[in-house]
């Protein structure tokens, strides 16, 4: 299926499929819009992805509201806990940048926060709540109002320029809703195997064909992204 068939997909709040590269972490994740995700969806994603399930949230924003890096939160309390920091993920074998893990949320509604309905819940009210168009601090001040941490929604931040130093799915899933025209907040989870291991590229692609599912690739994504890039100069992300 072409990239606009994805995008499309995204539109209508489908699933689609995100592979990364061949030299990088070789997986591919389901990815969603987190602000049309619903519980059904969280539902496919446990059962045929099984990884885990993560929201990512712009840089910037992240920043303007105050929602750190958990790396950042463990380096800071490790004056308290010096085992935080001897645990600094420095080493990641495919990645030259820091985790892009955030927080863990679950909204005040929930109960445990983990069934699939407390999750939607969760990552559904987040993305509405993010993207107010009202101040960073109001939407803070709301954050605090509505969630708890932490939960069972593990939220990403993605690097503070989208695909220009870290090529991971945070920022590849988050570059596809930035160009679908949703709320730049994704919902993804890895594919997982039965062997063990992450579920093969062949075996990603094979599934997206039995389930008519659209499937792009980092390559693919990193290609339209420059040219939205270049058709939207104003967009600073």
């Amino acid at each position: 299926m072409s990239m606009e068939q994805a995008l499309e997909a995204i539109r209508n709040g489908q699933i689609i499929l995100v592979y990364d590269f061949d030299d990088r972490e070789r997986e591919s994740d389901m990815t969603v819009a987190s602000e049309l995700i619903t519980y059904d969806k969280i539902t496919q994603m446990r059962e045929d992805a099984g990884g885990l399930l993560c929201t990512t949230t712009p840089n910037a924003l992240a920043k303007s509201i105050g929602l750190p890096f958990l790396s950042d939160v463990f380096w800071e309390a490790g004056e308290k806990h010096p085992l935080l920091r001897k645990m600094m993920p420095n080493d990641i074998p495919y990645d030259g940048t820091k985790s892009s893990f955030g927080i863990t949320i679950n909204h005040r509604e929930t109960y445990t926060g983990i069934p699939d309905r407390d999750r939607a819940l969760t990552i559904k009210e987040y993305a509405k709540t993010i993207f107010q168009d009202k101040p960073a601090e109001e939407i803070a001040d709301d954050l605090g109002k509505h969630f708890r941490a932490p939960g069972h929604v593990h939220l990403l931040n993605t690097s503070e320029h989208i695909l220009q130093n870290r090529f991971g799915h945070t920022e590849l899933c988050t570059a596809m809703m930035y160009m679908a025209g949703v709320k730049p907040s994704a919902t993804i989870c890895e594919m997982m195997g039965h062997d063990g291991h992450s579920r093969s590229k062949e075996e990603c692609f094979k599934y997206a064909e039995e389930h008519n599912i659209p499937i792009v690739t980092g390559d693919e994504v990193i290609a339209a992204w420059k040219e939205f890039k270049q058709k939207h100069p104003e967009l600073d992300v």
